[in-house]
């Protein structure tokens, strides 16, 4: 039997609305994927511990209080110094284009706004990580 998708979902920094990360959270489970939700007010270097011990295949993102640009950076760049550049990692919340583009070229591999159906997540999710394991 093939191992189910794992996904970490987490709610970064001081943000408290985890309203949105609860529901991605159940679709992505309906849908049949692992998943391992840590809360709210979780810092970058919480979420990359739970990831690498989890052993995860992807970790989203959510973030509504603008320090994006401050913390999925650091997320990135501690799943590398860990070695784990290979977990996919996504991202959701209020982000200016702008800073989509540059959070992109850092490594995001997808950035979700809101009223973002779970359908298109869950797609995005089993396309991306089933060409992975091509």
């Amino acid at each position: 039997m093939a191992r189910k998708i794992k996904v970490l979902v987490a709610k970064i920094g001081l943000d408290g609305h985890d309203r949105g990360a609860k529901v991605v959270a159940r679709a992505l489970r309906d849908a049949g994927f692992e998943v391992i939700y840590t809360g709210i007010h979780q810092t970058p270097d919480m979420v990359v511990n739970a990831a690498v011990q989890e052993d995860v295949d992807a970790v989203g993102l959510s973030h509504l209080s603008g320090a994006h640009m401050t913390l999925f950076p650091k997320v990135l760049q501690l799943l590398k110094d860990k070695g784990r550049s290979d977990i996919l990692v996504m991202g959701g919340g209020i982000i200016p284009d702008d800073d989509k583009e540059k959070l992109m070229a850092m490594g995001m591999a997808r950035l979700f706004g809101p009223g973002t159906l779970t359908q298109e997540i869950v797609d995005f999710l089993n396309q991306t990580l089933q060409e992975k394991k091509a």
